[in-house]
């Protein structure tokens, strides 16, 4: 076609070359130059999107411009508020990426079905209105200042937004969307980055808040060029496996506030139930001691809880042992079988291992070593741990048991949750007054101290 021609992009930064290459000049990547097709019309410009009420910028002086404090719209979910850093800005725009059927959609669409306080355009790319309307009808909550629209046109949701004036729009979902100006095909890095370019620019423009939902490609990475998640203020995952009722929702970026915020959330029939106290559904509530069985304090962001570690050692029926590991680092376990059998002087090298974190969550916190290798060891000699005795610390290659962060956190929050001790590293404890501590607290510097604590 005459005023077109092709050209080559890199699927993870976005930057274009006139031929294909093996490696990225711009990011170093292999193997990820796309060809798409582009236009080469000067005379086509973008159609931006427009608000009521732009505002005209000037240069101003650091000293000129004022400090107040960002106003948020506060969500509904406390989770969602805490992971956004107390509430959605004004004029930001945050991508949501998830797999597919993880529940990305019926986490905003219950949101914003409880805001009252001002209109709100949903437009969907993949969804029908009928769809949206029975999901609606399953959560329970109508709202009449929520207004639904399906287009994937660029300029027709302009349109749209100009007829309704919303105080927030979501995208379900940003790969759907293509513009007329851009030749290539919906979901092609030139059209992604190119609507979402156009979303900012309303977005800043108006003050008006925009929430896209997004793809995850097979290695959990939000799908499209990379230049996406530096265009967005803000990008949260939400993951989870689609065979288990919990949902995690964690920060990777916000310019708004921390990334070390998470929220978790159950999946019910009526859609997604917040979880305030995360500690009690990764622990079992039976009263019985059985072997293999510890409970560990990990971090995840800045929240503390505890969680069930679980063990089971047997005799290898085969010639060779298994390992197995689930939600932990299977890398890590072998370090620490290595360290038991090396250190302290247990034969493990003939067993099979199998380890799990209860409730399917993964963990990377070193400081859940302790527990590992207690629960291991608990269900190698056949011999239970005390329900009321929890652990943090790190176990290093010599058998030490190595400080950990947060320390003082852990051990309110095991407190809290009626643990008579915790077993935490020697010297953990310097600058931190714990005489307002009803918990025991039992320090070691070696894991045999652990072991003669658990079962002499």
């Amino acid at each position: 076609m005459k005023g077109n021609k092709t050209a080559w992009f890199c699927s993870n930064c976005g930057a274009q070359s006139p031929k294909w290459e093996g490696r990225c000049q711009s990011c170093g990547e292999w193997n990820t130059m796309v060809e798409e097709r582009v236009s080469s019309d000067k005379k086509s410009k973008s159609l931006a999107l427009s608000g009521k009420n732009v505002k005209k910028t000037r240069p101003q002086l650091i000293h000129e411009i004022d400090d107040v404090e960002e106003a948020r719209i506060k969500m509904p979910s406390a989770e969602l508020n805490r992971v956004l850093g107390g509430g959605l800005v004004a004029g930001s725009l945050v991508l949501i990426g998830g797999e597919p059927g993880i529940g990305k959609s019926t986490l905003i669409l219950q949101n914003i079905l409880s805001i009252r306080s001002r209109k709100i355009l949903y437009i969907s790319g993949e969804e029908s209105a009928r769809q949206l309307k029975m999901r609606a009808d399953r959560i329970g909550r109508p709202n009449e200042n929520v207004y639904i629209v399906c287009e994937t046109s660029l300029q027709s949701i302009r349109d749209h937004i100009e007829s309704v004036d919303p105080g927030l729009v979501v995208v379900d979902s940003i790969q759907t969307i293509a513009s007329d100006d851009i030749e290539s095909v919906a979901g092609s890095v030139s059209q992604v980055r190119e609507c979402a370019a156009q979303l900012l620019k309303y977005a800043k423009e108006t003050s008006v808040p925009v929430i896209l939902i997004g793809h995850i490609t097979k290695e959990g990475s939000i799908a499209g060029p990379k230049v996406l998640e530096h265009i967005v203020d803000a990008v949260l995952q939400f993951e989870g496996d689609r065979n288990n009722i919990y949902r995690i929702l964690r920060s990777i970026k916000n310019r708004f506030g921390s990334t070390a915020e998470l929220g978790i959330y159950e999946m019910c029939h009526r859609g997604l139930r917040e979880v305030a106290n995360p500690s009690e559904m990764f622990l079992s509530q039976g009263d019985e001691d059985l072997s293999g069985i510890s409970i560990g304090v990990t971090m995840e962001g800045i929240r503390a809880f505890l969680i069930e570690v679980q063990a089971l050692v047997s005799t290898a029926a085969y010639g060779t042992p298994q390992r197995s590991v689930t939600g932990f680092d299977s890398k890590r376990m072998n370090m620490l079988l290595a360290v038991l059998e090396k250190r302290v002087g247990f034969k493990l090298a003939a067993k099979d291992v199998f380890l799990n974190i209860a409730g399917g969550l993964k963990v990377n916190d070193p400081s859940l070593d302790l527990a590992v290798i207690c629960a291991i060891l608990s269900s190698n000699v056949d011999i239970a741990i005390p329900n009321r005795i929890c652990m943090a610390g790190e176990v290093g290659l010599s058998g030490e048991v190595r400080p950990v962060t947060r320390i003082e956190q852990r051990i309110k929050e095991a407190e809290r949750l009626g643990m008579d001790s915790i077993i935490i590293p020697r010297h953990n404890l310097k600058g931190i007054d714990v005489s307002g501590l009803k918990i025991k607290i039992i320090e070691v510097s070696k894991v045999e101290e652990a072991f003669r604590t658990l079962f002499a």
